[in-house]
């Protein structure tokens, strides 16, 4: 982050310019709260300065890149009707009501009018109004007419729109030219920049896409524009060059590329099938899982994937979750010869999660708390409802299999096992070659009608999950406000190969269920007590762990996980026996090994199974045979020649026992 130079005594009160000179500031936290740079404070207030690399200050440059594509689009079709335009990250969107689509030619001409203003200096300018007066003010915008109304709202008026209306009063920013005139205006909480020159030349325009006003279906679908803003242009092109990347590594395109799963249209959305080679790879995740969990005190269970409704009416999924959920499939319906009902039918529900039939399993019988902790896991296959638009590879599907565990646990057990959940997790998460981690403490806020359980238990469970994230070492965030409303949560977060952040693990407190159902187990001092639940999922999905890692290695997977292991490629066809004795040794002792027997060249056979990201290739020509040895051919085109084959045998056992990622000959040490 920017060091910010701070000017002489400031006579208050004063605004920001004058207490931060300093450029790269561009607004304040006032007493906690974000505001303008042009906001006057007091001596008393408490003033912390927001540069422009800060993630506060990024967000801030976003929204107000936003605004000048809003501007612009108003310029050039001022029939246009304004969306939403929030801050995302790495970027920004703003969704617009136009009769015809965007072109790729329309965003050209956007791009050159956002240039204009970018280039004109036009202030931002915060003004409150009430509701009567926004509503006159935006009477041609029927979507900014909507927000208004449901300004203060239980639920959120739309994806983004906070950015817009909230709890307090409406503000309005003009844009403001240097003759002191209103150009154009928007509906906004803000802050932003304090003029539009400090967005700079860090910004594009990336892409066109449709989106339902509000996210929902029965709205007009409007005309969204993204878009990307950074700092300077190197950051810019930087981040340009990280999407690119990101490109190449495209888990859907590796999947096709590598023939390792599908989503055939037949089975339907967000439903994947998957192939031999991904089955390989997805079977040895969940074997070396399963024998971790077994290791570490865990017992798996198998549970239905479908249930009577009551199941879920009692869990409360089908009064906070029914959207997420399929519709009830009718069963045990009874009719007699003239097709009468005589028994009323029982609708049941694909599951959406596992928790609730793990209870019934801790439910079945008396416990003591000799039987705690139990630790029940399971890789269960759960069903969720998503919009098509949200579908997304195997990262968000429609059916998916959870490694799912559910702890129970004594209360004075609480911090103990969390500590033993979390140490556990980042263990396994090692195993599969991911190393970069950092935490974030969920907890309750001072809004009392949002949590439910006593004081005593938010206390004790939160500082029992802070005491475990601080212990680990790692980088913690506390995030106050963001617990489930039955408990604190730690949520792992890891960096891959191309410094992309991804949410993996959650470690979630729960005495909601185990209220809800009632359970029990009887203490020391023969008194029944409720347990605490911890819901822990380790990979969150295997589907979309299986995602994050074929994209964190580009399909290069460590030796252990290839779907190949090592593939013989005879020089000549008259030196296959010889290789193929070879790959029977190996084969015999469970590596995955092939022999190409192909009437391929050499060459091209070297260049197939490169694509195919075979990472150990065997090589055998008449000195190889002659002496004994095989030569190694590795990923990155290096080459190890006249290895003997006790040798090469035993490096490769070690390649896998060792879970080596091996790339080129420096790897295969």
């Amino acid at each position: 982050m920017t060091d910010v130079v701070l000017p002489p005594a400031v006579p208050f009160p004063a605004d920001g310019f004058a207490l931060f000179p300093d450029r790269s500031v561009v607004a304040l936290r006032v007493n906690g709260e974000l505001k303008d740079l042009a906001t006057v404070v007091q001596e008393t207030d408490a003033v912390e300065p927001v540069t422009i690399d800060s993630p506060d200050g990024l967000s801030i440059l976003r929204h107000s890149t936003a605004h000048v594509l809003a501007q612009a689009v108003q310029r050039i079709n001022p029939q246009a009707n304004l969306g939403i335009g929030p801050p995302i990250t790495d970027g920004f969107y703003y969704d617009f009501g136009v009769e015809h689509p965007f072109t790729p030619e329309d965003v050209k001409a956007i791009e050159k009018e956002m240039q204009r203003i970018v280039r004109e200096g036009q202030r931002f300018v915060r003004r409150p109004v009430t509701d009567e007066e926004a509503r006159v003010e935006l009477v041609d915008e029927p979507f900014k007419l909507e927000l208004i109304g449901l300004k203060g709202g239980s639920k959120e008026a739309a994806e983004g729109a906070s950015v817009e209306v909230g709890a307090g009063e409406l503000t309005i920013y003009d844009n403001v030219d240097r003759d002191g005139q209103t150009v154009w205006k928007d509906l906004c909480r803000g802050p932003h920049l304090p003029n539009t020159r400090m967005i700079g030349n860090g910004w594009a325009l990336q892409r066109i896409a449709g989106a339902y006003w509000r996210g929902s279906e029965k709205n007009p679908q409007l005309q969204r524009i993204y878009g990307t803003a950074w700092p300077t242009k190197d950051e810019l092109r930087a981040y340009q060059q990280r999407l690119e990347e990101a490109a190449k590594r495209d888990h859907r395109k590796l999947g096709k590329e590598l023939d390792l799963f599908s989503f055939p249209d037949e089975i339907g959305s967000g439903l994947s099938v998957w192939h031999p080679r991904g089955g390989i790879v997805r079977g040895e995740m969940e074997q070396h899982a399963r024998r971790r969990h077994i290791a570490g005190g865990y017992t798996y269970v198998y549970t239905p994937h479908i249930s009577k409704e009551d199941l879920f009416l009692q869990s409360n999924h089908l009064v906070t979750y029914k959207e997420g959920m399929f519709p009830p499939i009718v069963m045990d319906e009874e009719r007699d010869e003239r097709g009468e009902i005589t028994k009323q039918g029982q609708d049941y529900y694909l599951k959406p999660m596992n928790c609730p039939m793990h209870i019934l399993i801790f439910k079945e019988r008396a416990r003591s708390y000799r039987d705690l902790p139990m630790r029940l896991a399971e890789n269960g296959t759960v069903y969720r409802n998503e919009l098509s638009g949200a579908l997304h590879g195997l990262t968000r599907v429609r059916g998916f299999t959870q490694d799912d565990s559910h702890l129970f646990v004594t209360p004075e057990q609480l911090e103990e096992e969390t500590t033993r959940v979390l140490e556990f997790v980042i263990s396994m998460l090692r195993d599969f070659g991911l190393e970069d981690f950092e935490l974030e403490l969920s907890m309750r806020d001072d809004e009392k009608e949002k949590w439910i359980g006593s004081d005593e238990f938010w206390e004790y469970s939160t500082e029992a999950l802070r005491n475990v994230a601080h212990a680990s070492g790692l980088k913690v965030t506390e995030v106050p406000g963001e617990a489930a409303f039955y408990g604190p949560k730690i949520d792992l977060k890891t960096k891959d190969a191309i410094g992309r952040t991804w949410q993996l693990s959650t470690v979630q407190v729960d005495v909601n269920l185990p209220e809800r159902f009632e359970l029990e187990f009887t203490d020391r001092d023969g008194q029944k007590k409720r347990p605490i639940m911890i819901h822990r999922a380790l990979f969150g999905s295997i589907e979309r762990f299986f995602a994050i890692l074929l994209e964190h290695y580009a399909g290069a997977f460590p030796v252990w996980l290839s779907p190949v292991q090592v593939v013989g490629i005879p020089v000549a066809e008259e030196y296959e026996g010889y290789l193929a004795e070879v790959i029977a040794q190996l084969q015999a002792a469970g590596v995955r090994a092939e022999l190409d027997r192909s009437d391929d060249r050499m060459q091209k056979k070297i260049r197939t199974h490169t694509t195919q990201k075979v990472p150990l290739m065997l090589i055998a020509g008449e000195q190889d045979r002659a002496a004994g040895t095989v030569s190694f051919r590795f990923r990155d085109g290096t080459q190890e020649n006249g290895v003997p084959i006790a040798d090469a045998v035993r490096r490769i056992h070690e390649s896998i026992a060792s879970h080596a990622l091996v790339n080129g000959v420096e790897d295969f040490a």
